[in-house]
Order: C-alpha cells, then structure tokens, then sequence
C-alpha cells in the first residue's frame, strides 16, 4: 500500500499526471485500500499528498524529517482479534498514517529492494520481490518493454 500512494504519480505522455488532482482519484485510492476518510476527501487528500511527499523525500533524498512528522500524528495498538487498532490525533491522518506505517514496515526489512524504475523518464517505485532481487522496471509490459525496444532497434541501426 504505502508504494502504492508514493506512484500516485507518474509520467503521462511526457507530463507528470497525478491520481489526486481531484477528489475522484482520492476516494478510489481510499476504496481500492479499504481506508476511511471518503466523508471529508479534501483533508484527506491534503495528508495523503503530504505523506506522498514525505515517502518520495525520503526515497530519492534519504530525508526522513517528513516523513518522523507524519508518524508523529498516529500510533498503533496490537490487538489479539482482527486488525490492530489505529489511534490518530484527527481522522483525516488515518490513510496517510497507515500508508507511512506500512512503508516503515517494507523499508525497514528489505530498504534494498525499494527502487526505482531503471527507465529514467519513469517516476515510479517498486518493491523487488524477485528471487535473485534483479528487477529493474517497474512494470515489465511497460518500461521493461521500452527498453529492450529501444536497445534492438539502437542494435538494427549499427
């Protein structure tokens, strides 16, 4: 989930496109996580763009003080049935809180396999779980694809 919001923007024909320039895009994300915060989507929309920021900072700058101040509005507590519960200091941080939270958790087992695509007009992020942690595009039908393209017609002009 928590690469999912941090690829809520990506190259589109050139021009950076992103899921949240309207609250359409916010409610399906929140829809397509099971997460809370549909009744006020702008709040949401504005935590969600600042834990996007957040995430990338740290990603491609190693800055983690956005990403400390995130997690700073929420915690959560174990429970022994279902899920653990999370506690925000306002509900709009709900969804941003838990994406950070889930990031914490991936980056901190593997922090190697967290990447960016190798295409480098691509904004894109991955987790690597391939075996041997050779991957290299974020999606093989696309970048992936570009590329071995690119490289057999560069090797049709030689």
């Amino acid at each position: 989930m928590a690469l999912d919001l941090v690829d809520t923007v990506w190259m589109d024909q050139g021009a950076l496109a992103d899921q949240f320039d309207d609250l359409e895009g916010v409610r399906a994300w929140l829809a397509d996580h099971d997460l809370p915060g549909a009744d006020d989507l702008e709040r949401v929309r504005d935590r969600l763009v600042e834990t996007r920021n957040a995430l990338r900072a740290l990603l491609s700058d190693g800055r983690r003080e956005g990403l400390e101040a995130v997690l700073e509005h929420g915690s959560r507590r174990p429970r022994l049935d279902d899920a653990d519960l999370v506690i925000v200091d306002d509900p709009a941080w709900h969804a941003a809180w838990v994406a950070a939270a889930e990031f914490v958790h991936v980056y901190g087992e593997r922090p190697e396999r967290v990447r960016k695509c190798a295409n480098p007009h691509c904004v894109l992020w991955f987790l690597d779980v391939s075996k041997n942690g050779s991957r290299r595009w974020c999606r093989m039908d696309a970048c992936g694809n570009r590329a071995k393209v690119g490289r057999f017609n560069q090797r049709q002009r030689s």
